[in-house]
């Protein structure tokens, strides 16, 4: 196995940002050293003016496969988020067939080390099918190895069905995580309800069917102590309820996702199916409230919702085009250029907090004796949006000027992209 030490960087430990600038040896896959001017043996690798921490973890990634392979697949949704400086991805469970069952899990895991450029992390559904109906077989998720269950796509609607869920899972520490998004108040929406949909015309979400679905859960974590993650927030009222309920004790994170940072609904007017996503892009006031919920700690974490649909679905007018954009690749950027968070708190809400949320042994964590899983980021450079990894380009940060570029990316203790390059990247096709 490989043997490097990364040199001259702002290195960010499992304590925080170590004084100074420092170096990180590596060998047999593992951190051996850590600190300033250390002698190793192997390659050197300047890392002047760049961060060094745990690789990033994603928790909310759509890799498509098993059954949907023309939008993404494992290898390539691998590739695009190595590109993006991850070392492990949770793959949401709504593939075809959903991911409702142990052994369909247990193919994702292995698809996933076959490939072997990120760890891939298998979700599954907390209802079979996700259809509302009756549970997914919990018990053999759970014995595959699954920690993290949604029905990522559709919220549960049924409060009881998902009290039983939430009991089950509460009793072996799992996370429910949930889709918040009333179908009924959304039904029909194509964008946030608001001036600019009054003005073009369009049927609109409000924020209520987010947050309605949040409040009602919130009251189900109550009666069952549940760990519950809420995905995609997109309002500040939303924010505020997550806020409210850590203030009380509960035991409840969440997410925002990088278009929801960096897009208000007026991108809307465009026309351009590439801002269409659910829940939909709001108001500027609920895009600054986010950005300050993460600065603070209010929202949890980055997770990409990177949701690949080929060319000829996304290219469709706004109406009939389906929901959801990519954005694996710079989720990271968009992060550095819009909520300008230091050292520390960037890698907490890239990498620590979400490792520790999906119980990610390994990932999160920069120290010796750790698993090198590892990124060189670097905050000042420009990200490169002229191309992506991805099989799919429903992309709005292709051509976007951002700022900070994943020079390196390792995982297991070898570098899986070099310098930023997709022509370096191992396993890239000729």
């Amino acid at each position: 196995m490989s043997e490097f030490t990364l040199r001259n960087a702002v290195v960010v430990g499992r304590d925080g940002v170590l004084p100074g600038r420092n170096d990180v040896a590596v060998a047999d896959g593992v951190i051996v050293d850590v600190g300033s001017d250390i002698a190793a043996p192997g390659e050197s690798v300047d890392c002047e003016g760049a961060w060094v921490g745990p690789g990033f973890v994603d928790l909310h990634t759509h890799l498509r496969e098993p059954g949907q392979e023309w939008k993404e697949d494992i290898e390539t949704g691998s590739r695009a988020a190595a590109l993006g400086g991850y070392t492990a991805v949770v793959a949401m469970p709504n593939t075809e067939p959903a991911t409702d069952a142990g052994h369909l899990a247990r193919y994702v895991a292995d698809r996933g080390a076959q490939v072997g450029l990120v760890e891939v992390v298998p979700g599954g559904t907390i209802t079979a099918g996700r259809a509302g109906i009756k549970l997914a077989h919990l018990d053999d998720l759970w014995s595959a190895g699954v920690t993290l269950f949604t029905d990522d796509g559709d919220s549960v609607a049924d409060a009881g069905l998902l009290r039983r869920a939430m009991e089950y899972l509460a009793e072996r520490d799992g996370v429910v995580a949930q889709h918040c998004i009333d179908a009924g108040l959304a039904a029909g929406g194509q964008m946030h309800e608001g001036a600019v949909s009054s003005r073009l015309g369009m049927a609109g979400v409000p924020r209520a069917a987010e947050e309605i679905v949040i409040a009602r859960d919130l009251s189900l974590v109550r009666l069952t102590g549940v760990r519950y993650h809420v995905q995609h927030v997109s309002t500040a009222g939303a924010m505020d309820l997550v806020a409210a309920a850590k203030a009380e004790g509960l035991r409840v994170t969440a997410e925002v996702t990088p278009h929801h940072l960096l897009f208000d609904h007026s991108y809307v007017e465009q026309i351009n199916p590439l801002y269409k996503m659910m829940p939909p892009l709001r108001e500027p006031s609920d895009l600054e409230a986010l950005r300050e919920g993460l600065r603070t700690g209010a929202i949890d974490v980055v997770a990409t919702d990177h949701a690949p649909h080929a060319d000829h679905e996304k290219d469709h007018p706004w109406e009939e085009a389906p929901f959801g954009v990519t954005g694996v690749e710079w989720a990271a950027a968009v992060t550095n250029t819009v909520v300008e968070l230091d050292a520390e708190r960037f890698f907490a809400v890239m990498s620590t907090k979400p490792a520790e949320i999906a119980d990610l042994d390994g990932q999160g964590v920069l120290e010796v004796g750790a698993a090198a899983n590892l990124v060189v980021f670097d905050p000042l450079a420009k990200a490169n949006t002229t191309r992506t990894a991805s099989r799919s380009t429903n992309s709005p940060y292709l051509g976007r000027d951002l700022n900070g570029a994943v020079r390196h990316t390792i995982f297991k203790g070898e570098f899986t992209v070099r310098d930023g390059s997709v022509d370096n990247l191992v396993g890239a096709p000729e």
